[in-house]
């Protein structure tokens, strides 16, 4: 009998201090593991710092987290909230891309580490299967107060902390009360059992092996101690097997199954998981009772079939690597969320590359003949200008011939790929390369060269994997090619239709932002306008066409001409004469509008209102507040519909802002309160010109700056004239910069 010890020291600095307060986390809670994500603000992403109770193989899809996408950890820090999984069928409702790589049962936590002035990152946190699906309000409390001590923790800290590129696994093992006690006797109890018993600890290594299981196993224990068991046995290196284990290690729950041994034998393994590991059971298995004789047999054969005992559960061999199965599906699921060409690059550098432990990536789309690089990682410039560009049918890398033959190459060194292509080596100063062919229908769609920094010899379930991948990633990025395309198009369509500068006017200040959705191809009918009436008189307008298409861009035109043609009219007088010429034009569609006569001279608007949000507003020595409007539904729906007129005082150094509703209905938060939030902001910064304030307010409602519908922002400040306002002024051409 040999046993063997395996465990992580702790690291020093702030990843260490990270582990020490998860592990006390993950106690106090009574939860079975724990992760720590850290947001990188700069690329909207979350990084594996820390985790424990869990393999890292588990964890490594998971390795980094786009902070849009469609997992608990991202939707906590993006929205700010705890968000609670009680249970396997919640997980693949709500987020189906988590379910299908994590097939297991277990409750699990998220929620934001949110610290004195920004976001640290989330706080994961996994209970075993048997926990109850619905959490209490106590322990929802207790898990939060949790998550606010390690924010704490990192408000401590000198320097801002970074997922390290390899996160630290730290150990949930409790000292045992006979730690400091000779662990002979505990060995020598295990070699009296008359059953197998094996040790594995939460990577699947094999600790510990008594005579009993090596012999049943039919391997030394000097062979097995430290391997996987499905790899040092090749009749358990099958998807089952390694499934049975994960199944053990999330769900905490006892495993049992059976696999059979070559030639004929059947051994029964019950698995029982813990924070540590895996105390494995190991006995031979009776035949199945189809196999043996009938001792009760039944002549007049009157005995239901459902008397016949069932077939125990029994894993055949088969070559396949569960954890790269999960990986593939994983990652199938990921590019089906992506949209733009840049969402398939992110993902690929961001998910594949650590996957396969690859260090470059360029990738390349076919265009007019040529491979044309559309994202990188890990290679310099001199390097992308010699691949860019490279005709289709190229001879000077592998990319022409997988091309034309559709078939994957893969060099496993330098001198690999030397005596085909010469000169593919010095291009790069890559060691290793694989270069996949994206295709549709036998269409090139273009080439993913995944490299290494030095050798690496590509095992089968690796091409494997590569090759099914290169297809998956073929259909993404065609999407993808279709989307930037019919985006582009849209957008320029709807640019053409809004103001390309606003006009200047002296003693207002004026800033305004356009911004399309983050997601979507179609365009929507958000327009704002700024007309001066006369030296001392200007309108403002704001409105919001229903509808994402082309219909609503061409109506949103219609009907920004409409109110231009009426401005001298009152602005109550403005909306109704719209409402008719909108009613005219015989549409389904409606719109919303808010139209704004501002008297510099005496310092005061009138505002009409057609079903559209209430502007906010700050004037000097107050607090900002959103103004009251008398209701009045959209335009198009009543052609005698009348809209009521509101009068405001604007002194000079007040700020009117006026926008759609985009602005303000961010998913799981109220419109009126982040709207009342904005107000305040005015106030909070009176002192900043309205070309910066405008930026802040749209962080300030969007920070993650992923935005679910069109956003409109105008903002006007009166001013004394000749005063500051010229300086305020947006530049030309720069009224809808993001």
């Amino acid at each position: 009998m040999r046993a063997a010890v395996s465990g992580a020291g702790e690291q020093p600095g702030p990843t260490g201090l990270l582990g020490t307060v998860l592990v006390d986390t993950v106690r106090r809670t009574g939860a079975s593991a724990g992760v720590v994500y850290l947001l990188d603000e700069a690329a909207q992403t979350l990084g594996l710092a820390v985790l424990c109770g869990l393999p890292e193989e588990v964890a490594w899809p998971w390795h980094r987290i786009p902070l849009t996408s469609a997992a608990p950890v991202s939707e906590a820090v993006r929205e700010n909230r705890l968000v609670w999984v009680g249970s396997q069928e919640e997980m693949a409702r709500w987020y189906p891309q988590v379910a299908a790589s994590l097939p297991y049962r277990f409750a699990l936590a998220a929620t934001p580490l949110s610290g004195r002035s920004r976001c640290w990152g989330g706080l994961v946190l996994l209970w075993p299967a048997s926990h109850p699906e619905r959490a209490t309000r106590r322990e929802l409390g207790h898990i939060s107060a949790e998550a606010r001590g390690i924010a704490h923790v990192l408000d401590q800290l000198p320097d801002p902390p970074h997922a390290p590129e390899q996160p630290l696994r730290v150990s949930l093992t409790e000292p045992h009360p006979y730690t400091d006690r000779s662990p002979q006797a505990a060995a020598d109890y295990a070699e009296r059992l008359p059953d197998g018993a094996l040790a594995l600890d939460l990577e699947g290594r094999i600790t510990f092996v008594n005579g009993a299981a090596s012999a049943l196993l039919g391997q030394a224990a000097d062979r097995l101690l430290g391997t996987r068991p499905w790899q040092s046995l090749p009749w358990l290196d099958q998807p089952t097997v390694e499934d049975r284990y994960r199944t053990a290690v999330i769900s905490r729950e006892p495993v049992e199954f059976t696999a059979l041994r070559p030639p004929d034998g059947r051994l029964r393994f019950h698995l029982y998981p813990d924070g540590s590991g895996i105390s494995v059971r190991v006995t031979l298995a009776p035949a199945p009772a189809h196999d043996r004789p009938d001792p009760d047999p039944d002549p007049d054969g009157d005995r239901p079939e459902t008397a016949r005992p069932s077939r125990p559960e029994t894993v055949a061999p088969r070559t396949a690597h569960t954890g790269r199965l999960y990986q593939l599906l994983h990652l199938a699921s990921a590019l089906t969320e992506t949209v733009a060409v840049s969402d398939v690059v992110e993902l690929v550098a961001g998910q594949v590359l650590p996957a396969f432990s690859a260090d470059g990536l360029v990738l390349s789309a076919a265009e007019a003949g040529r491979l044309t690089i559309t994202g990188w990682h890990g290679y310099d410039r001199k390097a992308l200008e010699v691949l860019d560009g490279l005709p289709l049918g190229t001879g000077l890398t592998p990319a022409g011939r997988v091309l034309s033959t559709g078939i994957p190459s893969f060099f496993a060194s330098v001198e690999e790929l030397a005596r085909e292509y010469p000169q593919a080596p010095l291009m790069s100063g890559k060691r290793a390369w694989a270069f996949l062919p994206l295709l549709i229908s036998g269409r090139p769609v273009g080439c993913c060269i995944l490299s290494y920094d030095r050798p690496h010899p590509f095992t089968a379930d690796e091409r494997a994997v590569l090759t099914s991948l290169a297809g998956l990633i073929a259909q993404a990025l065609d999407r993808a090619q279709l989307y930037d395309a019919v985006h582009g198009l849209a957008l320029g369509l709807q640019e053409t239709l809004l103001p390309h500068r606003l006009p200047a006017v002296p003693g207002l200040a004026m800033a305004a932002r356009y911004l399309p959705a983050s997601r979507g191809m179609d365009i929507g009918g958000d327009f704002y306008d700024v007309i001066p009436l006369d030296a001392a008189t200007v309108a403002a307008v704001i409105g919001d066409v229903q509808g994402h298409n082309v219909a609503a861009a061409a109506l949103m035109g219609q009907v920004r001409t409409a109110i231009r043609a009426t401005t001298g009219a009152s602005p109550d007088q403005v909306l109704a004469r719209t409402n008719r010429v909108l009613i005219g034009l015989d549409t389904d569609l409606l719109v919303s509008c808010l139209y704004v006569r501002i008297d510099l001279a005496h310092g005061r608007a009138t505002l009409a209102s057609a079903g559209h949000p209430p502007p906010f507003l700050h004037r000097p020595g107050q607090e900002g507040l959103v103004v009251g409007l008398d209701p009045a539904p959209p335009l198009g729906i009543d052609l005698d519909m009348p809209y009521p007129v509101t009068d405001l005082a604007l002194p000079p150094g007040s700020t009117l802002g006026l926008y759609t509703d985009g602005l303000v209905e961010v998913p799981g938060t109220d419109p009126d309160l982040t709207a009342a939030d904005l107000a305040r902001q005015l106030a909070r910064h009176r002192d900043k010109d309205v070309e910066g304030l405008v930026d802040d307010l749209i962080r300030r409602a969007w920070p993650t700056g992923r935005y679910t519908d069109d956003t409109a922002l105008l903002l006007l400040r009166t001013t004394v004239q000749g005063g500051p306002a010229a300086a305020d002024r947006p530049a030309p051409g720069n009224s809808r910069r993001p």
